[in-house]
């Protein structure tokens, strides 16, 4: 991880962040890669990497991930 996260970075913290009681981050996975967003496979990449860079810790974000998932949600909004 460079220092930038990219789009499928930024969407999975925003995922992360609104995720709903009771769903695990494999569901997460599971639901960007039924979009399309990415595979399954790519999908347990990015968390391992998101973990690594401090950005997740046991699947729950951490403060540096929220403040993250915070800006791709503002990112997002139109």
């Amino acid at each position: 991880m460079n220092g930038e996260l990219d789009l499928n970075e930024r969407v999975f913290l925003l995922g992360v962040l609104t995720q709903k009681e009771g769903e695990t981050i494999r569901d997460l996975i599971l639901a960007l890669a039924n979009t399309g967003m990415f595979t399954p496979k790519e999908g347990k990449r990015i968390r391992k990497e998101l973990e690594a860079g401090g950005y997740l810790l046991e699947g729950k974000l951490t403060v540096k991930g929220m403040i993250e998932a915070k800006r791709a949600e503002e990112e997002f909004k139109l």
